[in-house]
């Protein structure tokens, strides 16, 4: 096939994924299988190298990331249960005193969405934002918008989360790198996205606390008292922290120890994402279930109820990587490396843009993480893109993914139905947030590129 033949490929399979998506309503796993029959066929491949195609995207892919995503949020569940995401709020807040409790949210955020996906760490804390908001009288979005843009850039750009495990794999990116740069990125998209945002946001649309909400909270609090429940803050902060630590090491290790050295032989074990997951879960299991009273049946059936969500999010990821493969074996990579040459667009430009344009279509943050690497996919060996690039690459896509977050999102209305705002003032806050966190990290992503 002809190289515009291929780019005309490859851009009638995105769009026939979008279509598929939003209009037909199909499932994206589903979606983005079909569309990858039918490219595959369209682009000349035999059945067989279809099916070949499909078995080495999905094992390829799913083979990396199902046991990093599966502990993972075992983990994230034992510790949403446990009561530790109200004991990390509470102490920062405490330590940060009421003039800054919009920064220590902020904070709260940006840690707790580590192993805890976003939409259920919004849902534990936002009984906290309403006492706030109702205590001081100041708009929910001065204390709502520091938490969701915490939870929104950790859920985004640093790993054991979903989305840049998913496209790590993909890519083939080192986690430790992603890491460090999902960190070096989010922190400021978080500041600038987050307190300064949220501070400007708050004079200008005042949000009350919703009357159904605080009665609903008013009947659950009835008679119980959380301050006694709670685990210690300390411990929250090692567990959440351990698996992070522990990639780091294996992937910064080399750097001063010698390659046959005993320890380094170590810290690549233990530091391996799914070994270094797996140990934080069974201390996790053991510190917040068994020393806090929970049975061994309990904590299966807590663990167990965890891989309801992760299951769709490894079959997603899994489709996107048979997606990428086909594209592969088409030969679209060296296609799309050529026109990127010819009309002098870097990598990094194409990445955000494209995954920016397949979230704003169809509203997913997660298949359009993943669609977009895997259109990325084809054209990293063509132009010989490796190390810490590829994942600069990661948090590009992720920028991208993250942009301008409207009524196709379900994310959109989940912060529209807790605030009790409206669809415009959904726009100006929430929208616009996640707008900041996309060119944050992105204009971050290429200045870091500028070193590497």
């Amino acid at each position: 096939m002809s190289a515009l033949g291929l780019t005309l490929l490859a851009a009638f399979g995105v769009a026939l994924l979008l279509f598929l998506v939003i209009r037909m309503n199909l499932q994206a796993f589903i979606a983005l299988i079909v569309v990858s029959y039918i490219v595959g066929l369209l682009s000349g491949m035999s059945p067989s190298e279809i099916f070949e195609a499909v078995q080495a995207g999905m094992g390829g892919t799913v083979g990396e990331i199902a046991v990093i995503i599966g502990v993972g949020a075992m983990f994230g569940e034992i510790l949403k249960v446990s009561g530790g995401a109200e004991r990390l709020a509470l102490t920062l807040m405490n330590k940060f005193g009421e003039k800054r409790v919009n920064w220590a949210l902020m904070l709260t955020g940006f840690i707790i969405s580590i192993p805890v996906f976003l939409d259920v760490a919004f849902v534990i804390l936002v009984p906290i934002l309403y006492s706030l908001a109702q205590k001081t009288g100041k708009s929910l979005l001065f204390y709502g918008i520091p938490l969701l843009a915490g939870l929104a850039v950790t859920h985004s750009f640093v790993p054991p989360t979903p989305g840049p495990i998913a496209v790590s794999s993909l890519l083939g990116a080192n986690l430790g790198w992603v890491i460090l740069f999902g960190l070096m990125a989010g922190i400021p998209a978080a500041i600038i996205a987050g307190p300064i945002f949220g501070s400007y946001i708050a004079k200008k649309i005042h949000v009350p606390v919703p009357e159904l909400m605080m009665q609903n909270l008013a009947e659950k609090a009835e008679g119980k008292s959380y301050e006694k429940e709670l685990p210690s803050f300390g411990m929250i902060a090692v567990l959440i922290l351990l698996p992070l630590t522990l990639i780091l090491l294996n992937t910064f290790g080399g750097v001063l120890l010698a390659e046959d050295s005993t320890t380094l032989t170590i810290l690549k074990f233990i530091g391996n994402p799914g070994v270094a997951l797996t140990i934080t879960a069974l201390l996790t299991f053991y510190f917040l279930g068994t020393r806090r009273g929970y049975s061994r049946t309990e904590i299966q059936e807590i663990a167990t109820k965890s891989l309801e969500p992760a299951g769709i999010i490894i079959l997603i990821t899994g489709a996107g990587g048979i997606f990428g493969q086909v594209l592969v074996e088409t030969g679209i990579g060296d296609v799309l490396a050529q026109s990127m040459e010819n009309l002098n667009i870097p990598i990094l430009v194409f990445a955000f843009v494209v995954a920016a344009a397949i979230r704003i279509a169809q509203g997913s943050a997660t298949v359009a993480m993943v669609t977009a690497a895997s259109l990325i996919t084809p054209v990293i060996s063509t132009l010989g893109i490796e190390g810490p690039m590829l994942a600069l690459l990661v948090i590009t896509i992720a920028s991208g993914a993250t942009i301008a977050s409207h009524v196709n999102d379900s994310g959109f209305w989940m912060v529209n139905r807790f605030f009790g705002m409206s669809e415009k003032d959904t726009l100006k806050s929430w929208t616009v947030m996640e707008t900041i966190i996309a060119f944050v990290g992105f204009g971050v992503s290429l200045i870091i590129s500028i070193f590497i």
